[in-house]
């Protein structure tokens, strides 16, 4: 009888965790499909929402601190084709940057949300070419590494079913200022991913410093916790605290198919490229410093010994923002 009894309590205990997750997950999906799902939180800007995207904008750099936007399977395979209709976005109470901020600058009009994902919406495509979705970028970082990791974010959303996207600058080691109204030429380029409905809920960051690169994608990862130290951006803060701490304070490269296209490799070479030195390694104290820019890196960083410059110590040069130096 006591056994019977036990059993039933263990049943009952048991349907109770079921139900408990099962809400917990019927709430997450449903802020996923609200219109407000996981906004960023943090720094002084304009949040405006268009119908593809939701951007808040710094008035003092000219540009968007962060796009934001979920992205599906069915979203990417949208029917419509590019328009080119650049222009100012009028909905931003202090003004957007203009076209001719730009025009002879030298510097692409580089979106932040791309045309790409916006080809489900005719309206959303137009939208995306609003003035306050581009950054200045240089054109071989714009039409080359960029857009290689633009189209590396499609294939994650056709991997995943449906994913949720933020972009946006890093105003460390700016190059500078365009136009009569300064739109500031950021020194990193950030994209944080998160994918919370699929079977193994997961997160990403990858921060680019604003240069051509022919470096693999995967190079580029870091947690979503760095590039909140780097921004001061807080991703995700809607999620429960435990989940949020555990997505972004961790990596794990394998979950994510990085497809590497139009460029055939050894898998010898993919293991060369992408290996990094342990704790262990640091211990020497060896660092390598950046002629040019006197910035500091450690032995995990994908610059070390990959720039010109020299073994350094750790008292010289600045620390690099992406490894900490």
């Amino acid at each position: 009888m006591k056994r019977k009894k036990h059993l039933i309590v263990g049943e009952i205990l048991i349907y109770r965790c079921i139900l408990a997750l099962t809400i917990l997950i019927i709430s997450i999906e449903s802020l996923l499909a609200s219109d407000e799902s996981f906004l960023p939180v943090g720094r002084n800007c304009e949040i405006l929402k268009h119908i593809g995207y939701s951007l808040c904008y710094s008035e003092k750099h000219e540009q968007a601190l962060w796009v934001a936007y979920e992205l599906t399977n069915k979203e990417v395979h949208g029917r419509y084709s590019r328009t080119n209709d650049f222009r100012s976005d009028g909905r931003i109470a202090t003004g957007s940057a203009t076209i001719r901020d730009y025009k002879g600058s030298g510097y692409d009009r580089g979106h932040l949300a791309p045309a790409g994902d916006m080809k489900w919406s005719s309206a959303s495509m137009s939208e995306s070419f609003f003035m306050s979705n581009m950054s200045p970028q240089i054109p071989g970082f714009n039409r080359g590494i960029w857009k290689k990791l633009e189209s590396q974010v499609r294939n994650w959303a056709i991997d995943n079913s449906i994913i949720y996207v933020v972009t946006g600058p890093i105003f460390d080691e700016n190059i500078g200022s365009i136009g009569v109204n300064e739109v500031t030429i950021p020194g990193f380029y950030y994209k944080v991913i998160l994918d919370y409905l699929g079977p193994e809920k997961k997160a990403i960051g990858l921060i680019l410093r604003h240069q051509s690169s022919k470096e693999f994608l995967e190079s580029f990862a870091v947690t979503v916790d760095r590039v909140e130290v780097l921004t001061g951006i807080d991703f995700f803060a809607d999620l429960p605290d435990n989940i949020e701490e555990e997505l972004e304070s961790k990596i794990d490269i394998s979950k994510w198919n990085f497809k590497q296209k139009n460029k055939t490799y050894k898998p010898s070479e993919v293991k060369r490229t992408t290996k990094r030195k342990t704790k262990q390694d640091l211990k020497g104290g060896t660092y390598w410093i950046t002629i040019n820019s006197g910035i500091r890196h450690n032995p995990t960083c994908r610059w070390y010994e990959n720039s010109k410059g020299r073994p350094s110590t750790i008292k010289e040069g600045r620390a690099c923002k992406v490894c900490g130096g």
